[in-house]
């Protein structure tokens, strides 16, 4: 079995990489490690997140690391300010036997100023998301002209970012003899292209096929109807009492309303998307990294970058457009040895896509049934049981109470008080799933599933659950009762009906308005609210943006089909 020590690393390294636990190398180290330190050669490695790409670029980066020097001989690229400083910490962590050498993270949001004073003060090797590499450069802080190699980390995602411009400009000033190194999960044509153009002859290291996923992750596909997307999502996290994942969505509005239910519900979650600060970013990570957060509810840009090895799912609330970012998603659990789970909500349009994934990732999907309420209470009933099994009670603390507590108790027998801690604790869910109705979708029952997708476009169906924007009820059918509206957004403006009652009740504040029929068309839109519910609308919705964009209601009895 090959080790660590097998591949000629400086004593130092070795022993700082001993302290991390290292003696065995993944498979990317394997191959990667030896090759670049005995022939040091441009290399593409291709290989999943959390597969040790970090120490497998950098454990050669520190051997050929000169501590002297004052200018960077070493540049990391990486998409993100998250796996910049990533990357930057574990490979401090792996020289920290190594004396003066110095490893600086350079990105955006943060001071500039600072990191211009930490270049002056001498790096030896320097991690960075392009645009503020760039930045750097265009100042004169950054001096490239002594870098001997160049590592482009997860340069996939670079691309998929619209780094390119920023690659090309930062590779064309770094000296035209340097070692090149490129890392991907996946092997699009424009990877193939930039490998083309700047690498030497490169040797080509997989630990895996090309876009495959790791065989540590399971993916699981749910049939569901259109209308009941978020109340699946609810089943399943109930269904998984530990679940400790990511969901992801496709668009910013949807990741915040998502986030903002699953809060409202009473779940740990918290949304990460393009539209919050830095500040509110870094707060987010660090309640999601110390497990504060259980569901981290993200758009793929946000997300990408994240750095956290023990999560149990990811789920796929929105499947993306391309197949090589499902690739990404799913890779984001299954890591460090870890098994883990990648599930996707999927319609009936949408039921073709997990083929087309299967045949790209090499690995089938098991389809699962949304579990049902008996299911749900039966898991998280036996789930409070196992956490009270486990619960070691510290006489020491509670000892000044404990003669009030059993005297309190001492006319309940052990059934009763076992029936009402049960209960109390349990409560919610009890509540919440007694008769509820199957949210599963029946076999060959796509007709039906077409005409309930049409029903909740434009017409009106009959949901137990609540989901968004309505109440246990869902859509009513007393016409007589709803005021019918005009809004001046549509299809054109990727208004769906579930994002009209977001936008309503975001505007209404918190005052949960009732629905009725809602017609989505292609510059406009009409829509039913309760009679008594129509002048707070008008007044609230005709003073909100959505999508940068002054939002006009009215009344429509007369305008339009109806």
């Amino acid at each position: 079995m090959t080790k660590f020590s097998d591949f000629g690393l400086r004593a130092e390294v070795l022993k700082g990489i001993g302290d991390l636990g290292f003696v065995t190398p993944t498979p990317i180290q394997e191959k990667v490690i030896p090759e670049i330190i005995n022939n040091r050669r441009d290399i593409v490695g291709l290989a999943q997140t959390g597969t040790g790409k970090t120490a497998a670029f950098g454990l050669p980066l520190l051997e050929w690391a000169d501590p002297s020097s004052r200018t960077p001989t070493s540049l990391v690229l990486a998409p993100t300010r998250e796996l910049c400083v990533q990357i930057a910490k574990d490979l401090a962590s792996y020289a920290k036997y190594l004396g003066k050498l110095k490893v600086l993270p350079v990105y955006g949001g943060t001071s500039i100023t600072n990191q211009i004073r930490d270049l002056k003060n001498g790096v030896q090797i320097l991690v960075a998301t392009p645009g503020r590499l760039i930045d750097l450069v265009e100042r004169r802080a950054a001096n490239l002209s002594g870098v001997e190699i160049v590592v482009l980390d997860e340069a996939d995602e670079m691309l998929n970012m619209g780094f390119i411009d920023d690659i090309n400009t930062i590779l064309s000033s770094c000296p035209s003899g340097r070692t090149t190194m490129l890392f991907s999960a996946t092997m699009p044509r424009e990877i193939q292209k930039l490998a083309g153009r700047y690498m030497n002859n490169p040797l080509e290291i997989a630990a895996g096929d090309k876009n495959a996923s790791t065989s540590q992750v399971e993916h699981h596909y749910y049939y569901i109807r259109e209308k009941d997307r978020y109340l699946a999502l609810k089943r399943i996290v109930d269904f998984y009492p530990g679940v400790y994942g990511i969901v992801f969505c496709k668009t910013k509005m949807d990741t915040q309303r998502v986030a903002d239910k699953l809060m409202e519900d009473g779940y740990d979650a918290e949304p990460l998307h393009g539209d919050l600060s830095q500040q509110q970013r870094d707060r987010v990570m660090d309640k999601f990294r110390n497990k504060n957060v259980s569901l981290l509810v993200a758009t793929d840009v946000a997300a990408r970058g994240i750095d956290v090895n023990n999560l149990s799912h990811v789920i796929n609330y929105n499947l993306p457009d391309d197949i090589e970012t499902y690739t990404h998603r799913s890779g984001r659990t299954g890591r460090a040895g870890r098994t883990g789970i990648s599930l996707v909500l999927v319609n009936t349009k949408e039921r073709g896509k997990i083929r087309q994934i299967e045949n790209q990732i090499k690995q089938k999907f098991e389809k699962k049934l949304i579990p049902e309420g008996a299911e749900i209470c039966r898991v998280q009933l036996f789930n409070l049981i196992d956490k009270i099994e486990k619960t070691e009670a510290s006489d020491s603390d509670i000892e000044p109470f404990l003669p009030e507590i059993f005297a309190r108790f001492e006319s309940f027998s052990r059934e009763d008080l076992i029936r009402k801690i049960v209960s109390e604790e349990f409560h919610r869910f009890l509540i919440y799933y007694q008769n509820s109705a199957s949210l599963n979708v029946p076999e060959g029952s796509d007709k039906d599933f077409g005409r309930d997708d049409r029903r909740e476009r434009g017409g009106r169906s009959k949901g137990r659950d609540r989901g968004f924007g309505g109440s246990k009820k869902g859509y009513r059918n007393d016409s007589e009762n709803y005021s019918r509206l005009f809004i001046n957004c549509g299809k054109m403006d990727e208004l769906n009906p579930q994002r009209l009652m977001g936008i309503v009740n975001d505007a209404a504040k918190g005052k949960r308005v009732q629905f009725g029929k809602i017609e989505i068309l292609d510059k406009f839109s009409f829509f039913e609210v309760e009679r008594n519910a129509q002048k707070g609308v008008l007044e609230s919705l005709n003073k909100f943006e959505w999508n940068n964009r002054r939002i006009k209601v009215e009344p429509s009895e007369r305008r339009g089909p109806r």
